[in-house]
Protein backbone atom coordinates (compact mmCIF):
# COMPACT_ATOMS: atom_id res chain seq x y z
CA UNK A 1 0.00 0.00 0.00
CA UNK A 2 1.17 3.37 -0.48
CA UNK A 3 0.04 6.71 1.06
CA UNK A 4 0.24 10.24 -0.26
CA UNK A 5 0.43 13.28 2.75
CA UNK A 6 -0.05 16.61 1.27
CA UNK A 7 0.41 19.38 4.85
CA UNK A 8 -1.64 22.13 4.44
CA UNK A 9 -1.57 25.75 6.34
CA UNK A 10 -5.12 26.69 5.95
CA UNK A 11 -5.72 30.23 7.67
CA UNK A 12 -7.60 29.24 11.00
CA UNK A 13 -10.58 30.90 10.78
CA UNK A 14 -11.59 28.92 7.64
CA UNK A 15 -10.63 25.22 9.24
CA UNK A 16 -14.15 24.19 9.26
CA UNK A 17 -14.48 24.99 5.64
CA UNK A 18 -11.47 23.05 4.93
CA UNK A 19 -12.99 19.89 6.82
CA UNK A 20 -16.03 20.32 4.96
CA UNK A 21 -14.81 20.33 1.48
CA UNK A 22 -12.32 17.37 2.72
CA UNK A 23 -15.51 15.40 4.06
CA UNK A 24 -18.46 16.28 0.80
CA UNK A 25 -16.21 16.64 -2.25
CA UNK A 26 -12.72 15.08 -1.74
CA UNK A 27 -13.49 11.72 -0.21
CA UNK A 28 -16.37 11.33 -2.35
CA UNK A 29 -13.81 11.96 -5.15
CA UNK A 30 -11.19 9.90 -4.09
CA UNK A 31 -13.67 6.68 -4.14
CA UNK A 32 -13.90 7.00 -7.97
CA UNK A 33 -10.18 6.66 -8.26
CA UNK A 34 -8.96 3.50 -9.30
CA UNK A 35 -6.46 2.14 -6.56
CA UNK A 36 -8.49 4.39 -3.96
CA UNK A 37 -7.80 2.47 -0.54
CA UNK A 38 -9.16 5.41 2.28
CA UNK A 39 -8.46 8.90 3.22
CA UNK A 40 -7.56 10.82 6.97
CA UNK A 41 -7.78 14.50 7.19
CA UNK A 42 -5.75 15.89 10.84
CA UNK A 43 -6.38 19.32 11.60
CA UNK A 44 -4.70 21.38 14.03
CA UNK A 45 -7.79 24.48 14.87
CA UNK A 46 -5.08 26.15 16.83
CA UNK A 47 -2.70 26.78 13.98
CA UNK A 48 -4.48 25.78 11.12
CA UNK A 49 -2.36 23.19 9.96
CA UNK A 50 -4.14 20.06 8.22
CA UNK A 51 -2.40 17.01 6.83
CA UNK A 52 -4.02 14.75 4.33
CA UNK A 53 -3.35 11.13 3.83
CA UNK A 54 -5.02 9.41 1.30
CA UNK A 55 -3.74 5.74 0.59
CA UNK A 56 -3.58 3.67 -2.31
CA UNK A 57 -3.00 0.17 -3.57
CA UNK A 58 0.43 1.18 -4.86
CA UNK A 59 2.30 3.96 -6.03
CA UNK A 60 1.52 3.42 -9.42
CA UNK A 61 -1.79 4.46 -8.75
CA UNK A 62 -1.36 7.29 -6.56
CA UNK A 63 0.86 8.73 -9.62
CA UNK A 64 -1.45 8.26 -12.03
CA UNK A 65 -4.59 10.29 -10.40
CA UNK A 66 -1.60 13.41 -10.56
CA UNK A 67 -1.21 13.04 -14.10
CA UNK A 68 -5.20 12.57 -14.53
CA UNK A 69 -5.07 15.70 -13.04
CA UNK A 70 -7.29 14.30 -10.27
CA UNK A 71 -4.80 15.65 -7.15
CA UNK A 72 -4.68 19.04 -8.74
CA UNK A 73 -8.39 19.20 -8.93
CA UNK A 74 -8.74 18.57 -5.44
CA UNK A 75 -5.62 21.25 -4.68
CA UNK A 76 -7.67 23.76 -5.95
CA UNK A 77 -10.57 23.61 -3.76
CA UNK A 78 -8.39 24.80 -0.92
CA UNK A 79 -6.96 27.69 -2.54
CA UNK A 80 -9.07 30.21 -0.85
CA UNK A 81 -7.96 29.12 2.68
CA UNK A 82 -4.30 28.23 2.08
CA UNK A 83 -2.32 30.67 4.46
CA UNK A 84 0.84 28.97 2.84
CA UNK A 85 2.48 26.71 0.68
CA UNK A 86 1.54 23.22 0.23
CA UNK A 87 3.82 20.27 0.50
CA UNK A 88 3.03 16.65 -0.82
CA UNK A 89 5.03 13.68 0.32
CA UNK A 90 4.95 9.92 -0.83
CA UNK A 91 5.41 7.15 1.42
CA UNK A 92 5.57 3.06 1.30
CA UNK A 93 2.76 1.63 4.54
CA UNK A 94 5.14 -0.06 5.97
CA UNK A 95 2.81 -0.82 8.85
CA UNK A 96 -1.33 0.05 9.09
CA UNK A 97 -3.80 -0.79 11.28
CA UNK A 98 -6.76 0.64 12.27
CA UNK A 99 -9.11 -0.85 15.66
CA UNK A 100 -12.81 -0.27 15.69
CA UNK A 101 -13.80 1.59 19.37
CA UNK A 102 -15.17 -0.52 21.58
CA UNK A 103 -18.84 -1.35 21.79
CA UNK A 104 -18.83 -0.64 18.22
CA UNK A 105 -19.79 -3.02 15.47
CA UNK A 106 -17.61 -2.60 12.02
CA UNK A 107 -19.20 -1.97 9.08
CA UNK A 108 -20.15 -4.49 6.68
CA UNK A 109 -17.96 -5.33 3.42
CA UNK A 110 -20.34 -4.37 0.57
CA UNK A 111 -17.78 -6.41 -1.84
CA UNK A 112 -18.02 -9.75 0.52
CA UNK A 113 -21.00 -12.35 -0.12
CA UNK A 114 -22.59 -13.78 2.83
CA UNK A 115 -21.12 -17.17 3.34
CA UNK A 116 -23.23 -19.95 1.60
CA UNK A 117 -25.68 -21.58 4.10
CA UNK A 118 -24.94 -25.36 4.28
CA UNK A 119 -27.92 -28.22 4.05
CA UNK A 120 -27.68 -31.38 5.53
CA UNK A 121 -28.85 -34.21 4.51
Amino acid sequence: MFARMTILQVKPERIDDGIKIYRTSVVPEAKKQKGFRGACLLADRASGKSISVTFWRNEKDAVANEESLYYQEQLVKFLSLLAGPMIREGYEVSVHRLDTPAGSKPRPNPKKKPAAKKTGL
